[in-house]
């Protein structure tokens, strides 16, 4: 076997490329830190070569590129440049430049844009047809059609549109867009079209022009436009698909079609030979080529330059787009043969593959590289795409998962109608979030999508993935263990160790033996009252997208009225230090100057809310170049505005029109009064003001992971190499509780309690048992360093899945009402102490 190697992305990916039978080139990423990584997110953008950033930045160096808007040297350099680019793209695509002219945008949204602004002014605006399965940005143009538009359902629509009968009668212009290739299956749309619809309509006064969507297509497929007779009038493509860099579209224009940009009205600096800007309103566009007159302002010429690196770079590497075409197909072919394969044990099929009928892998004519799917448990119970890109994504796989940017072609392969659409938005559905199924469907896809740089190693590890979590084995026992003959009235618990989070998502202060701490309404005292804040978005940061907040470790000092923060290691020389004062009138001396705060608005748990931000320098500056971040110090405001916890619900459940009752939601505007006795107010927690776990269920799934043996990057596992077992501290419980006698450990009994009380003797405090708490990727990230891992989340998605959910310990919430303190932010309503009894009451269905 032939083996050469290339470096792609940054310094930090590290990739080597094996030819086994001709063209069948594989390339293996191994990430950051030598984590192996399974990238499969092609359509989104390829992986760009470091010898292609190498390339770049010599040419920089060596050279001194100008404004091309000049006549120095180095901006003739720039413009020389520019001029030969554009001609090696045109012959990227064997388009002539006699027949076709290339104008260089952001991406292929811009070219669309310019495209469809144009036509918006031509006299009469213009009629619009477009394909099901466009791409977000094609639908959008709808919006700017005066005339009309209609949107082609199916293949068979457009043929008989294509007839010609439709197009009698008709005055104004007209523009037909389709993608070359669907950005959601992969299914491959007939050039022809765009031959035939020219035929067609060629009349000056109702001609229809035709757009293609090629940016999919192009980026593992020859886009040949040697003939410019069946050429597509406008074409749009982004380079970054083809080569990961540089961020760079293209429109290309095939010159019988340039005279419709006559109508366009807009113009801008360098598409003008005079402009008279005075009380005479003229100008005078150029005429020498097309591009001059639509590549508005200063040309983005140093990604132009990167593009040819990145031509040399993509043909050193891989030779042509016909041979990448070959790999990509061989091996988008033999992942959906493995993937269509895949059954429970029961036999029921695991995969849910979206793929046309007139579409096949063996046929480059009708299918690209990508495969999208939904997946079934062996019960026929989809299963949530958010989920599975959770898990995907802490085992190092990247794909991607939603709509997909093609909400036509989405919706008719979900079966979805627009009624039905338009009550999943009233519902609270957004894009981007995790409504996973609705109506007992599900209301996304998940994308797997091949590339140049996609191996067989990639297709293993990610068959694997599914094989390990999602083809379901025959049943071994339940998810609560059997009590036997124990008493569940015995008080056999108690209080093993007591945590409250001060600032959200940041290191934990374990509160000392013998020390009673306040239990309030909204939970332990100083539980979750700080946050960090992102300073430009005001959204709330998490360790889910920034592990290192768990070395932000902070500490209560009661008697000095402070919260001592430290960031970094205790004894590092690097190690930063913060004390803010508990009282919001910063009264103590050496606080005083730092809690200066001023209301922000931030966003917590999709919760809009009104913070306290410190406003010091010093405070955002230390959080900031701590977690490379601009961010600052936030407090939750007094108890007026306290959120309320809101349990998950199904969207089917709701039936109020103000969206869905989400995790810690507002019942009321943060101004109104405080919440009622019988809400369970919060502060910043997620979802409820206390989380408790059990140190046997701990236990247990410690077990579990170490008697699973670790998987190499091919996706087999290694069987003389067990897992590690996890703190329980990546729970971030407030409560752990744990048996009096350890060799009678219960492991997840906590599942069955409705209630319990907390304390001794006559002074035991009440809690009400709110539900489970689901868990997501975040308990992966080990709280003494920062690091994330794929334990625990990998095992309780494969043993405490129920329902769609992976759950693992309890929310519970305080009982009664107790007197306002002195700070007027809350009831005390008792204490609780490391060592207190804890004494569970049971659901009767489970305790019979």
């Amino acid at each position: 076997m032939l083996t050469l190697s290339e470096t792609a992305s940054i310094p930090c990916w590290k990739v080597s490329k094996h030819s086994p039978p001709y063209t069948e080139k594989n390339v293996v990423l191994t990430g950051l830190n030598t984590i192996d990584t399974t990238y499969l997110d092609h359509a989104g953008t390829a992986l760009y070569a470091k010898s292609l950033i190498d390339s770049f930045s010599r040419d920089l160096i060596s050279s001194l590129y100008g404004n091309p808007h000049s006549m120095s040297a180095s901006s003739q350099l720039s413009s020389q440049r520019v001029d030969d680019i554009r001609l090696r793209a045109l012959r990227f695509f064997n388009a002539d430049s006699a027949e076709f002219d290339l104008v260089f945008v952001a991406n292929a949204t811009a070219g669309i844009k310019l495209v469809a602004d144009a036509l918006r002014d031509a006299p009469g605006g213009f009629w619009y047809g477009y394909h099901v399965d466009a791409h977000t940005s094609l639908v959008g143009v709808r919006e700017l059609a005066e005339a009309e538009s209609r949107c082609f359902v199916r293949d068979g629509e457009v043929e008989d549109w294509m007839s010609g009968l439709e197009f009698e009668g008709r005055k104004s212009l007209g523009l037909f867009a389709y993608p070359a290739q669907s950005n959601m299956n992969g299914q491959r749309f007939p050039m022809r079209w765009c031959q035939e619809i020219r035929a067609r309509c060629s009349k000056k006064e109702n001609k229809v022009y035709t757009l293609l969507d090629a940016a999919s297509l192009v980026s593992t497929s020859p886009l040949d436009l040697s003939d410019a007779a069946a050429a597509p009038d406008f074409t749009v493509l982004s380079f970054y698909k083809i080569f990961g860099f540089p961020d760079l579209g293209a429109l290309i224009v095939r010159k019988g079609a340039a005279g419709m940009f006559k109508y366009r009205k807009f113009f801008g600096g360098g598409t003008v030979d005079m402009v008279l800007a005075g009380s005479e309103s003229w100008h005078a566009k150029k005429e020498s080529s097309i591009h001059e007159v639509l590549e508005d302002g200063t040309l983005p010429f140093h990604s132009i330059i990167a593009l040819d690196s990145a031509f040399e770079t993509h043909c050193r590497l891989y030779g042509t787009m016909a041979n990448v075409a070959c790999h990509t197909r061989f091996l988008a072919k033999q992942l959906h043969g493995r993937m269509a394969a895949l059954k429970h044990y029961n036999g029921a099929r695991v995969c849910q593959l979206y793929t046309s009928q007139n579409a096949s892998y063996d046929d480059p004519s009708t299918q690209g590289p990508i495969l999208s799917f939904n997946l079934r448990n062996s019960r026929g119970m989809w299963i949530g795409k958010s989920e599975v890109e959770r898990l995907a994504s802490i085992k190092n796989i990247q794909i991607r998962s939603g709509t997909l940017c093609n909400p036509g072609g989405t919706a008719a392969s979900l079966g979805w109608s627009g009624a039905d659409m338009r009550r999943h938005f009233s519902a609270g559905m957004r894009c981007g979030d995790e409504h996973d199924i609705m109506d007992e469907r599900p209301t996304g896809i998940l994308r797997v999508s091949l590339g140049a740089m996609s191996s067989q190693r990639d297709i293993d590890a990610f068959v694997a993935f599914l094989e390990e979590f999602y083809v379901d084995k025959p049943p071994e026992g339940v998810l609560v263990p059997l009590m036997g003959n124990i008493s569940l009235q015995q008080p056999s618990f108690y209080v093993e160790s007591l945590s409250v989070y001060p600032i959200k998502s940041c290191g934990a202060f374990r509160v000392p033996d013998g020390l009673r701490w306040v239990v309030r309404r909204q939970g332990l005292a100083w539980d979750r009252e700080w946050c960090l804040v992102h300073q430009g978005t005001g959204v709330t940061l998490s360790q889910k997208r920034y592990p290192r907040m768990a070395l932000i470790r902070p500490t209560l000092d009661l008697e000095r009225g402070v919260l001592r923060i430290v960031c970094g290691e205790a004894h590092s020389l690097e190690t930063k230090v913060l004390e803010i004062s508990l009282n919001r009138l910063g009264t103590n001396a050496l606080t005083t100057s730092l809690c200066q705060n001023a209301s922000k608005p931030s966003t917590v748990c999709g919760d809009k809310v009104v913070l306290q931000a410190y406003t010091s320098p010093v405070v955002s500056s230390l959080f900031s170049s701590f977690l490379g971040v601009p961010c600052t110090l936030a407090r939750f405001p007094p108890q007026s505005s306290t959120r309320c916890y809101a349990p998950r619900q199904t969207v089917r459940s709701r039936s109020n029109n103000r969206g869905p009752s989400m995790p810690g939601s507002f019942p009321q505007a943060p101004s109104s009064p405080s919440p009622s006795p019988t809400q369970t107010p919060i502060l910043l927690s997620n979802e409820s003001p206390l989380l408790l776990i059990s140190r046997s269920s701990v236990n247990r799934l410690n077990e579990s992971i170490k008697s699973t043996p670790s998987q190499n990057p091919d996706g087999t596992f290694n069987t003389t190499n067990s897992k590690k077992a996890v703190a329980a501290d990546v729970f971030r419980a407030n409560i752990v509780v744990a048996e009096n006698i350890p060799t009678a450990e219960r492991p997840y009994i906590e599942d069955t309690w409705s209630s319990l009380r907390i304390g001794s003797g006559n002074e035991q405090l009440p809690f009400n048992v709110l539900g489970s708490c689901e868990r997501c990727q975040m308990v992966c990230v080990d709280q003494y360093t920062g690091q994330r891992g794929d334990e625990p989340y990998a095992t309780l998605a494969k043993t405490r899945k129920v329902e769609r959910k992976v759950l693992f310990g309890r929310h519970i919430s305080p009982l009664g009402v107790g007197n306002q303190d002195e700070q007027g932010d809350g009831g005390c309503l008792g204490t609780v102490m490391v060592g207190d009894v804890v004494v569970p009451s049971y659901d009767e269905d489970d305790a019979s």
